[in-house]
């Protein structure tokens, strides 16, 4: 971590000399919106993103070598810089795969518990997808051609999409990990209603529209106002093209929520345990409760609305679940994950998975969590941003902290520590340190070996045309100490 921690004391302020009297009570890293794609995929409109950035990213052949090195990075720490704890476990929250597919979900469960990864789809010998076929609207690594990246300093590298999508290994996480379901576990591309486009996926062609033409610009224009008139435009589109051919591939097939959890309880993803990543069964809800460390319990929560938008809420079943797990453990500390952030919790549209049920909103779970003293954070994802937000409850004892970290797709390409202490003077800290991955942030074009790759990885989201800098937040979203009075005191 950094020097020059910033101290946030919105909420509670800390005596002097606590760093001589505090004991740490728990220490666990927080990965989030990994967004493991399959670049080759059918199902996907990389020709918005002159309307929408995170349609396409130069990096996102490599989005596996990438979270390998995030893995060796977690497993060669001790644990929390500050109170030397070692990490009792590691949590991500949603935004595992990128476009629910069972190949991303399966190279993202073989990243954090160990394997070989081979991150391709279609034809066995050959990338197939825009950066090898497609139009100069993306960067085409090994064309001599000219195209809009190369026309921003982004070279050729002869052998690029060979080695992207060749066999690599993860070494697992030596940690126990969890995982939270995001709206990219849970929808096409993490907007689209399930069931309207699903024929994408195994499409025998994959769409390259020019952004000129007035279909992409409709297309990007529904995916924000109304996902449920793409439908009839995209069959439209699969019948005039412009198309490139798509070797159809079984493992592109799309996973249900119910398939998300059941493919948690795999042995042959296991690795660290527990056995199930959290889920309390095969056939169980996508929410449940875990013992984080001693004295610290977990809660994670799917936040996910069925419809298919990208936006949060929580049904009235899953919340009064949540009241009751809070109601019979009033003596835990309690940590709350999700994806979506109390700001972006705005969908109170109905889930199809639930007919008739009422949706809350982000205010709502705020409010909930404020009548119980024991919740002391909600840790989440969503925005790909760096945000502390202090919700301040009714007494000093109902206050708790939203910790949002950025993506590890999109730069910065963080991960973060969350270090939990009792300073022994009514307070309790929480330490938030963000980490990079273990690749040097320097590239060498000539290295396509996995750490050079995952090297690039980085590289080219840094200098991604869309790269968006106030994602790093303010150095108050940072490396932070955030104090809060301890509610069980």
């Amino acid at each position: 971590m950094p020097p020059g921690r910033c101290t946030c004391a919105e909420l509670a302020a800390g005596a002097g000399g606590r760093e001589s009297t505090r004991q740490a009570l728990a220490s666990f890293v927080q990965l989030t919106d990994m967004h493991i794609v399959d670049a080759q995929s059918p199902a996907r409109f990389e020709f918005v993103h002159p309307f929408q950035a995170p349609a396409f990213r130069p990096q996102e052949t490599l989005t596996t070598q990438g979270a390998v090195s995030l893995v060796e990075r977690i497993n060669a720490l001790p644990g929390g810089p500050i109170t030397g704890r070692a990490f009792d476990c590691v949590i991500t929250t949603g935004d595992n795969t990128d476009n629910r597919e069972l190949a991303e979900l399966n190279w993202f469960q073989t990243v954090l518990s160990g394997g070989t990864i081979v991150p391709n789809t279609g034809a066995p010998d050959r990338f197939e997808g825009l950066q090898a076929h497609g139009a100069a609207l993306y960067w085409q690594p090994e064309s001599p051609y000219w195209d809009m990246y190369k026309d921003k300093g982004f070279q050729q590298i002869p052998g690029f999409l060979r080695a992207a999508i060749g066999a690599h290994t993860s070494p697992g996480l030596r940690t126990p990990w969890y995982a939270v379901v995001g709206n990219h576990d849970d929808s096409l591309l993490g907007t689209l209603p399930n069931g309207i486009a699903d024929w994408l996926y195994l499409s025998p062609v994959k769409l390259d529209i020019p952004h000129t033409d007035p279909a992409a610009l409709a297309i990007a224009r529904a995916l924000t106002t109304d996902p449920s008139q793409l439908g009839p435009m995209l069959t439209q589109l699969k019948l005039s093209g412009p198309v490139i051919p798509a070797t159809v591939d079984a493992k592109r097939t799309p996973f249900s929520p119910r398939e998300f959890v059941r493919r948690h309880f795999d042995p042959a993803i296991t690795g660290p345990g527990p056995e199930g990543h959290g889920f309390s069964s095969p056939d169980g809800p996508t929410w449940y409760t875990f013992q984080l460390a001693p004295g610290v319990l977990g809660i994670g929560l799917d936040t996910t609305n069925n419809l298919g938008i990208a936006e949060g809420s929580i049904g009235e079943k899953q919340l009064a679940w949540l009241v009751a797990q809070l109601k019979a453990h009033p003596d835990q500390l309690t940590i709350v994950f999700s994806h979506h952030t109390s700001r972006s919790m705005t969908a109170k549209l109905p889930d199809p998975e639930e007919p008739g049920e009422k949706q809350y909103d982000g205010g709502t779970l705020v409010a909930t969590l404020a009548q119980y003293p024991q919740v002391i954070a909600w840790v989440n994802g969503h925005t790909h941003k760096n945000e502390m937000i202090a919700h301040a409850g009714p007494t000093p004892k109902q206050s708790f902290w939203e910790i949002n970290t950025a993506s590890h797709v999109d730069f910065p390409q963080l991960a973060r520590i969350i270090e939990v202490a009792d300073n022994r003077d009514g307070t309790l800290s929480l330490f938030t340190p963000l980490i990079e991955a273990a690749s040097p942030a320097t590239a060498n074009a000539s290295d396509l070996s996995s750490r050079g790759l995952a090297s690039l990885y980085r590289e080219l989201a840094y200098n991604d045309i869309h790269r968006d800098d106030t994602l790093l937040g303010a150095e108050a979203d940072r490396n932070c100490e955030l104090l809060l009075t301890h509610p069980l005191r």
